[in-house]
């Protein structure tokens, strides 16, 4: 291409971001662990710190009802950025903040103390304990929405949300059913679509709307990273002990109808994830490992198996609350993803070894069944792997076998994920996924969606 020509593209696509203007103001949401926790006493961070902290712990202190789970700690910020080894700066959320407001002509604004300019192409953050239930989340989200345009005096404004991993089913949930909580069990799940009144368009990055395996991986063996347990003294403690007292991590597994899981054979084995006595059969129920007195206290051990019961039920109904949409959106909703990471864990595999004790495993490595046959590495990779982001696979930011095995229409209809390469962790950095989200905020890309899509009869 001559020069000329490719300067006045360059030009070109420059004066359509500069002209391009946001008519909402835009909310982001961080992922699970994506929000500053502090002590506010203190004032000392709790998280992230890699260090053991001094003033506060992750852990949830254990009751029968995991909606109320909570404790002191304060939720501060998004976490921008940190620092490796305390010197080299690495981006979290703070380069998505700062390219709205450099190319797509947003400014940021305070929750508490929101300018003139509040509702006017503003950007929010929405920091939030990410360890507490995600329907409690969501609603809090609502009211501070509402205590927002009180205070700019707009109380009809709309907003636009750009959630990343977990955000987006706090904000999903938010869009559906507005300030109201889950029903009871057994009874009708049917959105409102309450949140329509607060939100014009919901983005979503990297969203595990099914679920993702390795939150059933980090319930049985504790959060690990490539594999390997970082749970040193002077770090923070991420066992599974921790892990079971968050009620969100069981609100991220696989939803019921999407599990895969294989026995001994490879063959595909029917596991439910949301009944306790599955637990206990194959042995991932922590309230029966021997070290479990150590890391509860008396009063904690005598309400785990009510919890532990509850948190199932409660992600279980989470997961069916957001499939009861069928097809049908009443927000814009649009959808980033990535299947360019084949090694995405998607799969377990469940089985006796030669002792007769049962083993579950995440890892791909080969292994030996109780008659002493071997199962290949190989055979096994193809079970346990899918394509996705490394973390969430691209069927669960699509909602595709969700919606199949419920016989309903998905959420995103006929339009599926945008596709752009780039490691979970990382979306929120990437400079295309951040020019998308703009030109789906500001008008220009050029995606137009059915607000009501069609259900399945």
């Amino acid at each position: 291409m001559h020069r000329a020509a490719f300067a006045g593209l360059l030009l070109c696509a420059a004066t359509q971001f500069a002209a391009a203007q946001a008519t909402h103001p835009v909310i982001i949401i961080p992922g699970l662990t994506g929000s500053e926790l502090r002590n506010p006493a203190t004032k000392e961070r709790i998280w992230f710190s890699p260090f053991r902290p001094k003033s506060g712990r992750i852990a949830l202190t254990l009751n029968a009802d995991p909606a109320t789970m909570r404790d002191t700690l304060v939720a501060t910020d998004a976490i921008r950025s940190i620092k490796v080894a305390g010197i080299v700066p690495v981006d979290i959320y703070g380069g998505m903040i700062k390219a709205l407001e450099s190319r797509g002509r947003y400014h940021e604004e305070k929750w508490d103390k929101p300018s003139a300019r509040g509702g006017d192409a503003a950007v929010y953050v929405f920091a939030y304990d990410w360890r507490r239930d995600n329907v409690s989340n969501a609603r809090l989200l609502i009211r501070q929405i509402d205590e927002l345009r009180r205070k700019i005096g707009k109380p009809d404004l709309k907003f636009d949300i750009v959630a990343h991993s977990m955000g987006g089913i706090i904000a999903r949930y938010a869009a559906m059913y507005g300030d109201a909580d889950l029903p009871p069990a057994g009874q009708e799940l049917k959105p409102t679509w309450a949140g329509s009144a607060y939100i014009d368009k919901l983005v979503m990055v990297g969203t595990p709307n099914e679920g993702a395996m390795n939150a059933f991986n980090a319930l049985v063996n504790g959060f690990t990273y490539k594999g390997l347990r970082v749970d040193l003294p002077f770090f923070q403690d991420t066992s599974k002990y921790v892990v079971f007292s968050l009620p969100t991590v069981f609100q991220l597994m696989p939803a019921p109808g999407t599990v895969h899981a294989f026995d001994e054979h490879l063959k595909p084995m029917d596991l439910d994830l949301y009944d306790p006595q599955v637990w206990k059969k194959y042995g991932w129920d922590v309230t029966r490992d021997p070290d479990f007195v150590e890391h509860f206290t008396a009063a904690e051990r005598r309400v785990a198996d009510t919890y532990f019961a509850n948190a199932l039920s409660r992600a279980k109904r989470l997961h069916l609350a957001l499939a009861a949409a069928n097809g049908m959106a009443k927000v814009d909703i649009y959808a980033v993803g990535c299947d360019c990471r084949s090694e995405t864990p998607d799969g377990v595999v469940v089985y006796q070894d030669g002792s007769g004790a049962w083993r579950t495993q995440f890892d791909p490595a080969g292994f030996t069944r109780a008659d002493g046959t071997r199962v290949a590495e190989a055979e096994v990779r193809r079970r346990v792997f899918a394509q996705g982001d490394g973390i969430v696979p691209f069927h669960s930011v699509n909602a595709s076998l969700q919606s199949s095995a419920a016989n309903v229409g998905s959420i995103f209809g006929a339009a599926p994920a945008e596709n752009i390469c780039e490691e979970h962790n990382t979306q929120a950095t990437n400079s295309k996924i951040q020019d998308y989200i703009i030109k789906l905020l500001t008008g220009i890309a050029a995606v137009p969606r059915q607000q009501l899509a069609t259900a399945r009869p």
